[in-house]
């Protein structure tokens, strides 16, 4: 309960660069997930809608690929959001770009597209919002589209036993870095 509570507060205050990179990079890397690579938010021109790729491999050493579009509050489907809410009609439009643009896998020497996206947040994902972006999509793109909210995030991160970022326990000295 302490580490949730932990993590919860650090979800609270950190960056999206900062949720990608001390929470989401190490969560997926232990969920199995290969050949992650973050785009970062220094320069947007090339992230097509993915703030994040990364690869699967199936049991028949076949090959899915994801991209995951990170907002760090709440993601609502409200005509005009608060400060630190991200709309769902501007994520819908990004997971739409992400599904239709080419990313290059170095390690298979090709390029290939998106299979799924992955609508992260650091906050909650409204019942409203996921409603709103499965009436807008059609039945193909809404099965490629997934959600991993605040709740989703502390629970893989319980489950997996995942060590939390350094220094967000109490009585921790953060990292050098």
């Amino acid at each position: 309960m302490q580490r949730r509570t932990a993590l919860a507060a650090f979800l609270d205050t950190c960056s999206e660069d900062a949720l990608n990179e001390k929470v989401l990079l190490p969560l997926f890397r232990q969920l199995g997930f290969h050949r992650i690579t973050a785009a970062g938010h220094r320069d947007k021109a090339l992230e097509y809608g993915k703030d994040i790729w990364m690869r699967y491999t199936l049991p028949t050493q076949h090959f899915l690929y994801f991209g995951i579009q990170v907002k760090r509050g709440k993601l609502d489907a409200t005509g005009k959001s608060r400060a630190g809410n991200a709309n769902i009609a501007e994520i819908h439009n990004q997971a739409l770009m992400m599904l239709a643009h080419e990313i290059f896998d170095p390690e298979t020497n090709r390029r290939v597209l998106v299979d799924h996206a992955f609508i992260v947040a650091g906050g909650e994902i409204t019942k409203a919002a996921r409603n709103w972006l499965g009436n807008a999509s059609d039945a193909a793109k809404r099965s490629q589209i997934m959600f991993m909210d605040r709740e989703d995030i502390l629970n893989q991160f319980v489950v997996t036993n995942l060590p939390l970022p350094a220094g967000i326990l109490p009585g921790q000295m953060p990292s050098g870095s």
